[in-house]
């Protein structure tokens, strides 16, 4: 791939989330896995070009088991980012972590099916270690930057990820609770492990819309609809997060330990 020069920093948006910078070029990317959900929107934050897209597109018609994660992914990498951010709409799996928190994740468990969740198909092999897959650069600062902001944010979290369309039964709810997983989402896997393999350096951030239906008689069902409120309600806090956190990550990226992901992976 050659990889251009127009940004160093991507920005993936969820649900409520179509629209991040202004001033902006559109660039629209081919890929060799089809096409991504957008067109990247190049702009400029500090001293930073970053290049924005909305995951399910900007009128929000891709679902989360159609998104072409590959594409998307393979877009950010050839526009030139070193660090992608991808923020997002989650349930919360436990009674402490509450709506409008803001969860930092630093495991997932990918409870998906039938996704293309690797750019690694022969025939060299490669079998990368998702086992700290998080930039831990990259979660300091955003760790740090909520709490200099006076956001709740909570430094840990596992993040159950489901195929979707569908929201979980009260059983699968519960049985994920009880396994001690802290939030839930439909789009974090395969996107930050896909990163991570472009060696790229993944970071999540979760906002909490919702406690999940497997808490049993302390939360009605959870609806499209209220994800997409609660978030509308706190889409400020998260565009003032993303935007302090990219002022304060460094212009070069050294030693870092997403950079040779492929490399170090490779048979």
């Amino acid at each position: 791939m050659e990889q251009k020069n127009l940004a160093t920093i991507g920005v993936f948006g969820g649900s409520g989330f179509y629209k991040f910078l202004d001033n902006v070029e559109e660039v629209k990317v081919e890929t060799p896995y089809g096409a991504p959900s957008d067109n990247l929107m190049i702009g400029q934050i500090g001293e930073h070009k970053v290049a924005f897209m909305p995951r399910h597109g900007r009128n929000h018609t891709i679902l989360p088991h159609m998104i072409n994660y590959r594409a998307n992914v393979w877009a950010m990498k050839y526009a030139g980012c070193e660090r992608v951010i991808s923020p997002c709409a989650v349930g919360s799996l436990q009674k402490h972590i509450n709506p409008g928190d803001f969860v930092i994740c630093d495991q997932f468990v990918d409870w998906t099916d039938g996704r293309k969740s690797t750019f690694f198909e022969g025939p060299v092999v490669h079998h990368p270690s998702p086992t700290d897959l998080y930039c831990p650069e990259l979660r300091k600062i955003a760790i740090d930057t909520a709490k200099k902001l006076n956001i709740k944010v909570h430094e840990t979290g596992t993040m159950t990820v489901i195929n979707g369309p569908r929201f979980s039964t009260v059983a699968e709810s519960k049985f994920f609770t009880n396994q001690g997983w802290d939030v839930i989402g439909m789009t974090a896997f395969p996107e930050n492990y896909l990163v991570r393999e472009m060696d790229m350096c993944p970071l999540n951030i979760s906002l909490v819309t919702d406690h999940d239906c497997g808490l049993v008689g302390d939360v009605p069902p959870v609806s499209h609809h209220e994800v997409c409120r609660v978030f509308n309600e706190n889409i400020e806090n998260v565009k003032k997060l993303l935007f302090n956190v990219i002022e304060n990550i460094p212009a070069k990226r050294e030693n870092c330990i997403c950079m040779n992901t492929s490399k170090d992976s490779q048979m």
